[in-house]
């Protein structure tokens, strides 16, 4: 059994589900585990990770118009807003959604079915450089 550790940094133009899934699978298939565990994790609080559809975007334009539906930037809605009016609905939606995946590695890959994509899902309206934790655990 061997473990391997890595960071890959994310920038982001603003809101919106960033595609990590090449790094991810490059950095799994370069760490010669055949199979095993892999772990991700987002290492901040207003930022989230998910799986989803990769093959049609207007799944994402949905997912975003959703979000900002469910979780609105309304001024005096929240007391929270420190960093601007989307300061506590990044908090929510990260909430919301999920800042850690574990996903199986088999054949030196991790198993995605035929549509699924990993992305960084950024909930702040400004650009960031985010960094996500990758764990693989296995032989």
């Amino acid at each position: 059994m061997r473990q391997e550790l890595h960071s890959l940094q994310v920038s982001t133009r603003g809101k919106g589900l960033v595609p990590i899934d090449r790094a991810v699978l490059a950095w799994v298939r370069q760490s010669g585990i055949e199979t095993g565990l892999l772990t991700l994790w987002c290492r901040h609080t207003s930022a989230s990770l998910c799986v989803q559809e990769n093959a049609d975007p207007t799944v994402r334009t949905d997912i975003e118009r959703y979000f900002e539906a469910l979780v609105p930037e309304q001024p005096g809605r929240y007391i929270h807003d420190d960093e601007g009016p989307d300061d506590m609905p990044a908090h929510l939606r990260a909430m919301l959604t999920n800042v850690q995946l574990s996903i199986p590695v088999a054949g030196g890959r991790p198993v995605l079915g035929t549509w699924q994509g990993l992305y960084l899902f950024e909930h702040r309206a400004r650009p960031h450089r985010r960094e996500i934790v990758l764990h693989l655990m296995g032989e």
